[in-house]
Formats: structure tokens, C-alpha cells, sequence
């Protein structure tokens, strides 16, 4: 059975013991999802194919994930989809990645607003090229009204920096005397994250991370305090419906107390 139909509002059903095993219906599902899609370029040299051919079939992974995620019930998905340090890597490849949301909104978007999903960014994303930038924006303008998933893409992201702006955000406000110094905590500066739009939804509470790599590459360092990690060595483009459910498996048998211990 499809996993559409298997864990569709999984939210209204309860949790089961870890003894009882997982089947239909009895998965926790994460309000946020976020996935750092690694593996493109060594999914395209495992077939002797450009670099390139790994991050173009990488985003056809990501219109599926997307309606995974959708049909889950998930409010959050956040890919990692440009990073700031990927402006290192050579130039042909960061051309083409500067082209893929250009093809990919093209394609996709008709489909965005038909599922009810709303297109997002976290990043910098006035350093993208243009016509890049355009595309992205067009995205977010036509997919503004949708309530239901909100598609969140890391464009042009830096963890590190984010909490830098924020911390010069905040500093500025003291400065100016709009702000005491004890005022400034935790959500104070959350809320000048650039995920601070998310409200309630800001901090994943499962991060993905395909290819083997077992780190965040700088990816929501803030924001994943207390997310639950899971690492798989498949790569991003052969990422599919059943590394999605087995995802959504093993979180649903993660135990998150946040620093609590169970009486």
C-alpha cells in the first residue's frame, strides 16, 4: 500500500509501542522536515555522468519528496539547496545550479498550487544571478496564497552568518535605545533567524542527511538544538518513497525528552 494512504493524517493517531512495531497509520509525523540532499555529484560519477547530470536528476528527488512530505501531513519541508560555501566550486557547476530553479519552478509550480503548497526561502538570495532570483520570486508570489505545505528552500544559506546578522540585528536595536541588553534571549533572536516566519514551525524537528556524511554542513545550526538526526547512504537522487518511510520509522521510535527525564 502507498505510503499516500498509509500514514495520510498519521497526526490524529496515537503512539504506539516501540514492541507493537510500526504499520498503517502509526507513524509520528514531524510538523518540520528538513533534508540536506547530499550525493548528486558521486550518484553521477558511480554512472560516469557529469556532475551536473546528479544535481538535475537531484531535483526531480525533490518534486517527489515534496508530495511525500505533502500527503504526510508535514507543514515544513526545508531543503538544503545552495549553500554559501558552494560559490567555491567550479564555475560550470555553479552556472548550472544557478539555472536548475529557473527549469524547476517552470515545470513545477502549476503542480505547487494544484497540492495547495506555498514556496519559501531562508538565504541570501539578492546575491543570486538575476534571472534566478526571478524565477524564485515568481515562485513565492504564485504559490503566496497556498495553506498547506510550505515548501522552504536554503538558497544562497549560511548558518553561521545567519546568527551573525541576527546578533547585529539585535545589537543595532540597543544601540539605537530600542532594546536593553537583558531583553535580548533566546526568542528574541530566534525571531530575527531568517526561519523566524515559521513561527512555532521554525525548528526542524527531523533533519535528513543522504550520502553517508554525518554532519550539518552549516545547515539551521541554531535551529537544530533539538532536532532528531537520521543519516542514510543513499544518495539524494535515489532517494525514494521507501528511504522516505524508513525516515519517518525511525523518528517515530525516537524518544525526544528535550533535556527532561520521564518520571
Amino acid at each position: 500500500m502507498s505510503i499516500f494512504f498509509r500514514i495520510f493524517n498519521a497526526k490524529k493517531q496515537e503512539s504506539h509501542s516501540l514492541e507493537e512495531g510500526l504499520s498503517a497509520g502509526q507513524y509520528k509525523i514531524p510538523h518540520h522536515l528538513a533534508i540536506i540532499m547530499d550525493g548528486n555529484g558521486r550518484w553521477a560519477k558511480k554512472r560516469h555522468l557529469p556532475r551536473v547530470a546528479g544535481h538535475k536528476e537531484g531535483m526531480e528527488t525533490v518534486k517527489k519528496v515534496t508530495k511525500l512530505a505533502n500527503a504526510a501531513g508535514i507543514n515544513v519541508l526545508t531543503v538544503y539547496a545552495f549553500s554559501t560555501e558552494n560559490w567555491s566550486r567550479p564555475n560550470d557547476e555553479v552556472s548550472f545550479l544557478m539555472k536548475l530553479p529557473v527549469t524547476f519552478f517552470d515545470t513545477f509550480v502549476p503542480e505547487l498550487i494544484e497540492q495547495n503548497v506555498r514556496v519559501a526561502t531562508i538565504g541570501d538570495i539578492d546575491r543570486l544571478p538575476e534571472t534566478t532570483k526571478q524565477a524564485v520570486l515568481d515562485a513565492k508570489e504564485k504559490t503566496a496564497q497556498n495553506t498547506g505545505l510550505i515548501l522552504n528552500f536554503a538558497l544562497n544559506y549560511g548558518g553561521q552568518q545567519e546568527i551573525v546578522d541576527a546578533a547585529r540585528e539585535l545589537a543595532r536595536e540597543v544601540a539605537a535605545g530600542d532594546r536593553l541588553i537583558e531583553q535580548i534571549d533566546c526568542d528574541s533572536l530566534a525571531e530575527r533567524l531568517t526561519t523566524g516566519f515559521l513561527g512555532q514551525y521554525a525548528n526542524p524537528d527531523l533533519i535528513v542527511r543522504t550520502s553517508g556524511e554525518e554532519r550539518l554542513s552549516n545547515f539551521l545550526p541554531y535551529q537544530a538544538a533539538y532536532s532528531e538526526l537520521y543519516f542514510t547512504d543513499v544518495f539524494w537522487p535515489d532517494f525514494d518513497e521507501a528511504d522516505f518511510e524508513a525516515a519517518l520509522a525511525a523518528y517515530t521510535k525516537r524518544d525526544r525528552r528535550f533535556g527532561n527525564v520521564k518520571a
